[in-house]
């Protein structure tokens, strides 16, 4: 499938390898890993773009929910792109390593965007790519989407892809995966619950248009104080959480979105969400 392009605004996040595609009508950004020739592999200039297109999603004012996808039907995407990401023969040792953090920034641009991801899954979801997908807020996946960290095979682990699988899966399940890098069709990640929704091929547009929509439609201010709090305590311990939360349970409160939901709920109307 080629990548869709909304008619009300579209560019291009650096060059065509990532799209950056805005439909300022239902407020939802598609990013596209425009790779399919390389099953939308990674290199360190597409990490580069997708962290581009990332900042200008969490910058622009029309985008409430963003919805990080891969050109074609056969991978959302492979992992990295092993035979073009060869160390340079006049890297240094250090550079290099700092090089590798690339994938750690942008799994934590995802995290620290401030508004709803949807990972859309068509093919293949590989090792840095199924660490990509499940650093994505919400993953919706076509029946024959495969997920696999299979690193172990080629002498390497997935050590910058442990925190997104230990976070979407029991723990013991995920080393698992790793250790034996076993590949996960649609049907078995949804029922270990990494997937949150599996459709039929033919309707996986529609099926993550649907859940943008969802998204998009509820209060953005909320839903950015929300998420952004959800993902402050997730490693705490309950009383270090509660005291996070606490206060940011009166700034919700006092917010104008809860002053006019009260409010359309006290009336029986449906809220006037105000753009943030």
């Amino acid at each position: 499938m080629r990548p869709r392009h909304y008619g009300a605004r579209s560019m291009s996040a650096g060059s065509d390898a990532v799209l950056y595609e805005v439909d300022t009508t239902s407020h939802v950004a598609r990013v596209t890993i425009n790779r399919p020739e390389r099953r939308n592999a990674l290199s360190w200039a597409v990490m580069g773009e997708l962290r581009a297109a990332l900042a200008r999603a969490r910058e622009d004012e029309a985008v409430r929910v963003v919805v990080l996808t891969g050109a074609g039907d056969r991978a959302f995407c492979a992992g990295a792109d092993l035979a073009n990401m060869a160390p340079s023969p006049d890297a240094g040792f250090v550079e290099l390593h700092h090089s590798r953090a690339e994938l750690a920034h942008l799994l934590q641009d995802l995290w620290a965007l401030g508004k709803p991801t949807i990972a859309r899954v068509r093919g293949f979801a590989l090792a840095g790519g199924f660490g990509l997908a499940l650093a994505c807020d919400l993953v919706v996946a076509s029946d024959d989407a495969v997920f696999g960290a299979p690193e172990i095979d080629v002498g390497l682990w997935p050590h910058m892809i442990t925190v997104p699988l230990v976070r979407s899966m029991p723990p013991k399940r995920a080393l698992e995966l790793m250790m034996t890098g076993r590949r996960v069709d649609a049907a078995e990640a949804e029922r270990i619950g990494f997937v949150h929704r599996v459709v039929p091929a033919g309707e996986l547009d529609a099926a993550v248009d649907e859940l943008a929509a969802t998204l998009a439609a509820k209060p953005p201010g909320t839903m950015r104080l929300g998420r952004d709090a959800f993902y402050a305590v997730w490693d705490l311990a309950a009383e270090e959480a509660l005291r996070v939360l606490h206060p940011m349970l009166t700034v919700t409160a006092s917010s104008d979105e809860a002053a006019e939901g009260i409010a359309a709920f006290q009336e029986k109307r449906p809220p006037r969400w105000r753009a943030e």
